[in-house]
């Protein structure tokens, strides 16, 4: 029965992704069209559920709503048996994304009683009105009294960033100055989202647009010779109307009509621009009226109409533009299947199988991690191809995607040398690094759009499909390095598996993959190099990034030089490639932490945190491999004899 565990882990991971690609359940409301209907937002056309996740994730952290106003399920099973033991269950719903956006746009009585707004800072709970603890989560309701004050202190943080520029003093805000910061944004965007469509004070939309279009048709006839001219009071009415529309048009952070046939990217409009437009009924665009009469629908919680209109619409846009809703549809598809999630499970899975492998049923285990990771690289590179063709740029383009290909050359290059080597420890260090760097993704990707607009200075495919992506090949490469050496003072110091054989195989490919990481760094080093020249006019700056990316080539060549030289042996070459981990990290992350040079374009002052803490957990660890050799386990015995 052993030899059947391999195949048994194989369609475990089978079903995983079977899971990924089920399409989610219907609930009172159908929104599977409204999912996918194309909109224009931050420069790039997505569907309304990429904006929905994106806006929930700079909100509230997460894509889903905790709601306990929203149709409370009553109890499953599980909560009733705690609830017998005293333990009771919240009452309430998880609401999805999706419908939380058809709430913000189309029903904002109900949008703002959603708990969505994350507080975590003691201080600003205090001027909340809150109790000083954990994180809490607030409705717009609860927030609305304290508007004035949030944009008070967020005034007031300007003024303060604005004195320490004058004076030139440090660019860092405290706590309370950051969270602030925060939630003010969080309400900017939650007030544009709601702008996105109609005013939150018309209640039939469809009713207003054409009362609106029959009194601009109105007063264009008015204004005819011999014409009866419109009434003053009326016409200043309506000269309002359309001002109010045209700021809310202004102010909106979607643009949801979509041009006409043959239109480009610049014809898309905003609802308010559109209602300010019309000059009559006739003119009305089609997606107005849908959207008009798909948010009546949602108000008055009709969701046969609002589905069959949102299909109607959906087809319509089909036929008028290809183009975008073949993307938004497999955009959708893509965000519901998650594949850099399903990745991390496998990945986590694969890691622990071949750690399992170490202690029992080593061939078996060890075959069952290797199908389970090559299945878990596979996932991850078709969800890459995926992020490709949506974007129609080279797989890396951001911090986000950055750390995608790192993970991802790591694992190939790791797989390669356990096809070769069957120790284990390639294995469970490509499993480690994949899925350590789809986590540090994620929370990359928290601030919101993972495919927007490239910086004008990265404009240019060419050279992100060599520069950028031969460099991060290289950031791969040393991470990996890096982590197969930490491997062998783990194994080392703690463990018996590392003898003599073994440890000379692990010093040969920490070996070969520093001779990998120092052609790639040198050659991705030279490319932007060029690429500098060609856009700044100089080839070689002592920028911050171009000074990283020198040191990491520095590096390589200290080692190589060191060991062909004699300077250093086995533990010597594993001790400086963990250095070369904290010397990849400060190139890949740290320039930016530094808010200056032409390369501060992925700044993150969240990271910096956790930077400092890897740099400091590899020193640790290169202080731990000073313990002599006759103190770890794994050598104690041949020192001994």
């Amino acid at each position: 029965m052993k030899r059947f565990i391999p195949y048994l882990v194989l369609v475990l991971a089978a079903v995983v992704v079977a899971r990924a690609l089920r399409l989610p359940s219907p609930t009172d409301f159908d929104l599977s069209a409204f999912s996918r209907l194309p909109v224009l937002e931050g420069g790039r056309v997505k569907p309304l559920d990429t904006v929905a996740r994106n806006s929930l994730l700079i909100i509230r952290g997460k894509q889903q709503v905790w709601s306990p106003e929203a149709n409370p399920k009553p109890p499953s099973g599980f909560a009733k048996v705690l609830e017998w033991f005293g333990f009771k269950m919240p009452s309430g719903t998880m609401i999805s994304a999706d419908r939380w956006l058809a709430d913000v746009l189309f029903n904002e009585a109900v949008a703002d009683t959603h708990p969505v707004f994350a507080v975590d800072n003691p201080e600003l709970l205090g001027m909340l009105g809150k109790p000083r603890g954990d994180k809490c989560y607030c409705t717009f309701g609860e927030l609305k009294p304290f508007l004035p004050k949030i944009e008070e202190q967020r005034r007031l943080v300007d003024e303060s960033e604005r004195k320490r520029a004058e004076e030139g003093g440090s660019k860092g805000n405290n706590p309370f100055q950051t969270a602030i910061v925060k939630l003010y944004s969080s309400l900017v965007l939650y007030e544009q989202l709601k702008d996105s469509v109609n005013d939150g004070g018309v209640t039939g939309f469809s009713n207003e647009i054409r009362a609106v279009a029959t009194a601009k048709a109105g007063l264009a006839a008015s204004r005819e010779p011999g014409a009866t001219p419109l009434p003053k009071e009326q016409e200043s009415r309506l000269n309002a109307a359309t001002e109010r529309y045209r700021s809310q048009g202004d102010f909106a952070r979607l643009r949801l009509v979509v041009p006409p046939a043959g239109g480009g990217i610049e014809g898309w409009r905003a609802t308010g621009t559109a209602v300010a437009e019309l000059t009559g009924p006739d003119a009305i665009p089609a997606s107005l009226a849908a959207l008009a009469d798909m948010g009546d629908a949602f108000r008055a919680g009709d969701a046969a109409k609002f589905l069959s209109t949102t299909r109607e619409y959906a087809g319509w846009v089909a036929i008028e533009h290809p183009e975008w809703n073949v993307k938004s549809a497999f955009e959708l598809r893509f965000n519901q299947m998650e594949p850099f999630y399903v990745g991390m499970q496998l990945y986590i899975g694969a890691f622990l199988l071949a750690v399992g492998s170490w202690l029992l049923l080593p061939k078996e285990l060890h075959k069952a991690a290797f199908l389970l990771l090559v299945v878990a690289f596979v996932v991850q590179t078709l969800g890459m191809c995926a992020r490709m063709w949506l974007q129609g740029r080279p797989p890396v383009t951001n911090l986000y995607s950055s750390a995608l290909l790192v993970g991802w050359g790591a694992v190939f290059i790791a797989m390669f040398l356990e096809w070769f080597f069957r120790y284990g420890i390639a294995l469970a260090t490509a499993a480690l690094v994949g899925f350590v760097t789809l986590i540090i993704a994620h929370f990359l990707g928290v601030k919101g759009d993972t495919m927007e607009m490239m910086v004008a200075v990265l404009d240019s495919n060419l050279w992100l499909a060599t520069h950028v992506v031969v460099i991060t090949l290289g950031y791969s490469a040393m991470f990996l390095a890096g982590v197969l050496a930490a491997a062998y003072v783990v194994l080392g110091l703690f463990t018996r598996m590392l003898n003599k054989e073994a440890a000379k195989t692990l010093t040969g490919m920490v070996y070969g993959v520093i001779c990998f990481a120092t052609l790639f760094s040198f050659v991705g080093t030279v490319l932007g190099g060029i690429w500098g020249d060609q856009s700044w006019g100089r080839f070689w700056g002592w920028d911050p990034k171009e000074n990283g990316a020198l040191l990491i080539v520095i590096w390589c060549a200290i080692i190589l030089h060191a060991r062909w030289g004699g300077f250093i042996r086995q533990r010597g070459l594993m001790v400086m490639a963990i250095f070369g981990n904290a010397i990849t990290a400060f190139s890949w992350f740290g320039v930016n932490m530094l808010g200056v040079g032409l390369h501060t374009y992925g700044f993150m002052a969240s990271a910096l945190f956790w930077l400092l803490a890897f740099i400091i957990a590899q020193v640790v660890l290169i202080l731990i491999a000073q313990i002599p050799l006759e103190k770890w386990r794994s050598f104690a015995k041949a020192r001994q004899a």
